[in-house]
C-alpha cells in the first residue's frame, strides 16, 4: 500500500507541474517588442530624406489627356516628385513629420526642415491641387496617395512647431481637396476593394477616418463610418489562410479588421472580430512572416511591407482586446523579420519601406 502512494504522488508530482512549465516556456519565448530607438529613428530618416528631391528614377503613374500631361516629375509635382512615385514622396515627407517630431535633435534635424519648407511650400503645394483638377486626373493616386495626403496632415496637425504650422497651412488645400474627393467617391463605391495592394479601401479609410477625427471633422467621419459599416459590417470568415498574395503589402483580413475597431464599442468589436477572424483568438495560434526572395525586385518585397501592415494591424486590434495581446508577440516577430533588411542599397524597396517599417514602430508602443 506504502508503495501504490509513493507511486501516485511521483505521477501527480510530474503531472501537476507541467502547466507551469509549459507557462514558463511561453513566458520565456514571449518575442521582445521592437522599440524605436534614437539609432533606429535616425536610420529610417535617411531613407527619404535621400530621395525626397531625387526626380529620377520616377513612375507617374498618369493618363495622359493631351500634350500638357507630359512634362518632367518635378514639374508636374513640385511638391511630391522625389522617391520614385507621388504616394511614396508623400509619406516618405510624413515620416520626416513624425520622426522629427519624436526626435527634434535628429543627426539631419536642420536639412529635413530646410527640404519640407522648400517641397512643401504653398506654390508647390497650389500646384498640386491644380494637377488633380486637370480633366482626367481625377482618380490620381485614388484612394492610397489621398489616404496619405491625409495621414501627413493628421501628423503636421499634431506637432507642435512653428513648422508644422506653416506647412499645415499650405498643404491645408490639397487636404481639403482630398477630404472632398473621399466624400464624393465612397458613396459611388458600391463594393469595397479587398486587395493586397494600393487600391485597398480598408486601408486608405484606416488613415482618412484617423484623420478625421484628430481635427473633428464629424461630417467626414460620419461618412467614413456609414460607408465603412455598409462595406464591412456583415463580414465573416475572413480567408486568412489565402494571404499572403504575391505581391501584397496589405494584408485584405488585418486592414479590414483595423478599421472596424474604431467603428464599435469594444464588446461589439469583440463580436465582430471573433466571427471575422476566429483563429486569432487562440493564443497558440501562429502566423509567419511574408518571405521575401528577392529584394531586388519591386514587386517581391511588397511583402516586407506586408509584414509591417500585418504588425501595425494586429497591435490595433490587440489594443483594443486586451486579452488578446498574443496578438503583438506576432506583429514583433514580423517587425524583427523584415526592419533589419531596409537600409540595404535596393532602391526599389528603401524608396517607401522605410514609411511602412516607422508606421509600425509607432504603433508596438
Amino acid at each position: 500500500m506504502t508503495k501504490q502512494i509513493i507511486i501516485l504522488m511521483l505521477v501527480f508530482s510530474l503531472f501537476g507541474c507541467k502547466p507551469r512549465e509549459e507557462k514558463s516556456a511561453l513566458a520565456k519565448n514571449a518575442v521582445e517588442a521592437p522599440v524605436l530607438s534614437f539609432k533606429e529613428a535616425n536610420r529610417l530618416a535617411r531613407l527619404p530624406l535621400e530621395c525626397m528631391q531625387v526626380e529620377y528614377p520616377n513612375k507617374l503613374n498618369q493618363s495622359l489627356n493631351d500634350a500638357t500631361h507630359i512634362a518632367a516629375p518635378k514639374n508636374l509635382h513640385p511638391a511630391f516628385y522625389g522617391c520614385y512615385d507621388w504616394h511614396s514622396s508623400v509619406h516618405g515627407h510624413w515620416s520626416l513629420v513624425s520622426l522629427l517630431k519624436q526626435f527634434p535633435s535628429l543627426h539631419s534635424a536642420a536639412t529635413i526642415r530646410q527640404k519640407l519648407t522648400e517641397n512643401m511650400s504653398e506654390a508647390h503645394i497650389l500646384q498640386e491641387v491644380a494637377y488633380f483638377k486637370m480633366e482626367g486626373n481625377g482618380t490620381f493616386e485614388r484612394t492610397y496617395g489621398w489616404a496619405w495626403v491625409l495621414k501627413l496632415a493628421e501628423e503636421l496637425h499634431a506637432w507642435d512647431d512653428s513648422l508644422a504650422r506653416d506647412v499645415e497651412r499650405n498643404l491645408q488645400p490639397l487636404t481639403d481637396y482630398i477630404v472632398k474627393a473621399y466624400s464624393s467617391f465612397l458613396p459611388k463605391l458600391n463594393y469595397p476593394i479587398r486587395v493586397g495592394e494600393h487600391t485597398n479601401t480598408a486601408f486608405g479609410l484606416r488613415l482618412a477616418l484617423d484623420y478625421a477625427e484628430s481635427v473633428n471633422d464629424e461630417e467626414f467621419i460620419q461618412v467614413i463610418k456609414t460607408n465603412a459599416l455598409r462595406f464591412y459590417a456583415l463580414d465573416a470568415a475572413c480567408p486568412l489562410d489565402w494571404e499572403p498574395s504575391g505581391f501584397d503589402f496589405l494584408s485584405p483580413c488585418l486592414e479590414e479588421a483595423n478599421l472596424m475597431r474604431s467603428l464599435y464599442a469594444p464588446d461589439e468589436f469583440k463580436i465582430w472580430f471573433d466571427a471575422f477572424l476566429p483563429e486569432l483568438t487562440d493564443p497558440e495560434y501562429r502566423l509567419r512572416p511574408g518571405e521575401v526572395s528577392d529584394r531586388t525586385d519591386g514587386k517581391l518585397v511588397h511583402l516586407d511591407g506586408l509584414n509591417f501592415s500585418r504588425a501595425w494591424s494586429l497591435y490595433g486590434i490587440a489594443n483594443a482586446i486586451p486579452e488578446y495581446t498574443h496578438l503583438k508577440d506576432i506583429a514583433a516577430e514580423h517587425i524583427h523579420y523584415s526592419l533589419p533588411n531596409i537600409v540595404d542599397g535596393n532602391y526599389s524597396g528603401t524608396h517607401w519601406l522605410g514609411s511602412f517599417a516607422l508606421h509600425a514602430l509607432n504603433h508596438s508602443k
